[in-house]
């Protein structure tokens, strides 16, 4: 064992991708692993990465990598219990002061506005994030030796850059890249509600100079920050049914709807770019296997291979999402029905907003089911079959 409790193993780096109330998923996976492990068992991810939705996961967990168990169950409590109106203003005066102003601002390009506009208010998301997530518990979590990096990224509006902001040990030195940087920074609540911030849906947080959205924006390489922060091994939990069968093109009937264009945008968003970027994390760790140790360490490429596990939902979130649209609040369901949202075109962009109980206990429980499937498999990963011998 290490200093943290878990197995002497490569550190494994979670993951976490932005979408949205799709995040539900991550939760019912979480609560499978959390139900894996010996009890009172620390994190056995010593680097924790979150993106959007998966960033507010992401945290609680990095307060309480002491226990993972309980990290888990913390998320379970709010998960289980959500309504649309502790994450965005449903009720008619909200809504429409919103929807209204982003009109105006379509149609006058946004002349004479001081202050960031967006199609939803996310004031109540602000409020909880604030009274419910313990940021100081990141910093004791580091300093006990449970937690080794956490990271959140967010997409800089005016640089156009993929920023990391981590907190870890003083000795991880920041990265740069192309379009991507990593930054060491005091983790709080507004890197939380910039990384969340749903493009057109959320409004941007300034932070420092600049002002910031949803992280998932421009993140070429989603897994890239747990490799740079240390991580030998991956464990990713996607939002979007990954390497999915191509569908086959078909003549158009009907010009799509601005909800159909609006949930393309998204999945462009969320679910692309970590497909690409595991695609080319493979073909890395293929080419690694036939290039000898020592020919890298004579020509001074210190590269290896990142063995890694991808957890993503066997069946369609949208598709779940069509089932539960009437639980939406019913100015929210009249909004999204203007969009054309609550017919099966464009349930890809209400899945995301869908942060309803009913909703959200269904994609638990489909990551939970999807986790336990694959028990043998993420326990000799996680280096604890030796603990179920």
């Amino acid at each position: 064992m290490d200093s943290g409790g878990r197995p002497t193993q490569p550190r494994i780096g979670l993951v976490m991708t932005g979408g949205g109330a799709r995040a539900a998923y991550q939760v019912g996976v979480l609560r499978a692993i959390s139900e894996m492990l010996p009890a009172d068992s620390p994190s056995p991810f010593s680097i924790i990465c979150g993106t959007s939705a998966g960033a507010v996961n992401a945290t609680v967990l990095a307060a309480n990598a002491g226990n993972f168990r309980q990290g888990v169950r913390l998320l379970m409590t709010v998960w289980k219990n959500f309504h649309v109106h502790h994450v965005y203003r449903a009720d008619p005066a909200g809504v429409l002061r919103n929807s209204g102003a982003w009109v105006v601002a379509l149609l006058t390009g946004g002349l004479g506005r001081q202050t960031p506009i967006s199609l939803l208010d996310n004031s109540p998301l602000a409020r909880l994030i604030g009274t419910r997530l313990d940021f100081g518990g990141i910093q004791r979590s580091i300093d006990s030796g449970a937690l080794d990096a956490f990271s959140i990224t967010c997409s800089g509006y005016t640089s156009g850059q993929s920023v990391t902001f981590y907190q870890s040990a003083p000795d991880l030195e920041p990265w740069q890249r192309a379009r991507r940087i990593g930054i060491l920074a005091k983790i709080g609540p507004e890197h939380l509600l910039a990384s969340s911030a749903l493009p057109f849906i959320f409004p941007p947080v300034r932070i420092n100079r600049e002002y910031f959205g949803d992280g998932s924006m421009r993140q070429i390489a989603p897994v890239s920050p747990a490799l740079h922060l240390g991580a030998g091994r991956l464990f990713v939990i996607g939002v979007g049914r990954q390497l999915e069968a191509q569908q086959e093109r078909v003549s158009a009937d009907t010009v799509p709807s601005l909800a159909q264009i609006a949930g393309h945008c998204l999945n462009s968003i969320f679910l692309d770019s970590l497909e690409v970027d595991l695609e080319r994390l493979q073909r890395i760790n293929r080419t690694l296997s036939i290039i000898p140790r020592e020919l890298l360490e004579k020509n001074n490429m210190p590269l290896h291979q990142a063995d890694f596990r991808v957890l993503s939902p066997s069946v369609s979130l949208a598709e779940i999402a069509l089932d539960h649209t009437h639980t939406l609040p019913r100015t929210i369901r009249a909004l999204l029905f203007t969009l054309g949202a609550l017919k099966k075109s464009g349930s890809n962009l209400v899945s995301y907003l869908l942060f309803e109980k009913e909703f959200c206990r269904a994609l638990i429980k489909l990551g939970y089911d999807d986790t336990m499937q694959r028990r043998d498999d993420l326990m000799r990963f996680l280096g604890f079959e030796a603990c179920w011998l």
